[in-house]
């Protein structure tokens, strides 16, 4: 009896969620995002395990997709696009990594890149014939050229070698929309099996704990880091603004995996 009422309770907070505007659905996830993010910095003494979290979630995510890879034998729901941008900003990175810090991250780096390599020979090679082409329609260019231009005009300013700072930069803009081919698929298929979207989900958490560590800086500068913007200084607003939106965007896909997964349904259906 108390699993149905509870049951009943989660499906009454969506059933009222789903009838409100976006406008009251926006405050309520931002006004919900900022009480975590509050919460864990209270919780978490070093901030700098945010970002190792966020790599390790999303190596956990690629876990999930060999695992349907290799035990499913199909790649439908997912997009090839999306694994070829993000194996293009890890590939950077890992160089950017290797170069200016050598630490943990390009390990988590290093093992992400190979396993997002192996996605991509698996789809073109050994899964194409469940891949569907059609579905991926979202270009390269529409993430790449954009990541690109404002990396040349907005990057970091410190001791390492301009092509460095650039080629950060352009990790930065990259990671932040490199799920939107993915989001795309997803909209055109409109229903998503479960490994897909366990995956995707994984890619929200990570980009959730990314932007909370930049959000934590801020409170803990006492906001000294957007002020820096008067002084032409623009490379930490550009990076909490890119981290960001990837948080914002993937937010609409977290909430219905979470009221599918409340509700018990085993595959997700997305509106249109």
């Amino acid at each position: 009896m108390g699993k149905r009422r509870g049951v009943s309770a989660v499906n009454v907070v969506f059933g009222w969620l789903r009838h409100q505007s976006k406008m009251v659905k926006i405050p309520l996830g931002i006004i919900l995002s900022l009480i975590l993010v509050v919460f864990l910095r209270f919780t978490v003494k070093n901030h700098n395990h945010f970002f190792v979290a966020s790599e390790l979630i999303h190596a956990a995510g690629i876990i999930i997709l060999i695992y349907k890879l290799t035990r499913q034998k199909t790649c439908s729901g997912l997009s090839l696009k999306s694994q070829e941008v993000t194996a293009v900003f890890l590939a950077v990175r890992l160089i950017c990594s290797i170069s200016m810090e050598g630490d943990i991250h390009t390990v988590l780096d290093f093992a992400t890149l190979v396993s997002t390599l192996w996605v991509i020979y698996m789809i073109r090679f050994k899964l194409k014939a469940s891949y569907v082409k059609t579905l991926d329609n979202c270009h390269h260019y529409y993430v790449l050229v954009p990541s690109a231009f404002l990396a040349f005009i907005i990057h970091p300013s410190t001791r390492y070698t301009y092509i460095n700072r650039v080629m950060w930069a352009f990790c930065v803009y990259l990671e932040s929309v490199s799920v939107l081919p993915q989001l795309r698929l997803m909209q055109n298929a409109q229903i998503i099996e479960p490994f897909t979207a366990h995956y995707v989900f994984a890619l929200g958490i990570a980009r959730f704990l990314a932007c909370a560590h930049w959000l934590i800086q801020v409170f803990e500068s006492r906001g000294h880091y957007l002020w820096l913007i008067g002084a032409g200084y623009f490379w930490f607003p550009m990076a909490l603004l890119a981290e960001a939106v990837q948080t914002f965007i993937l937010a609409d896909f977290c909430y219905y995996y979470v009221k599918s997964a409340m509700e018990g349904q085993l595959v997700l259906k997305m509106p249109v």
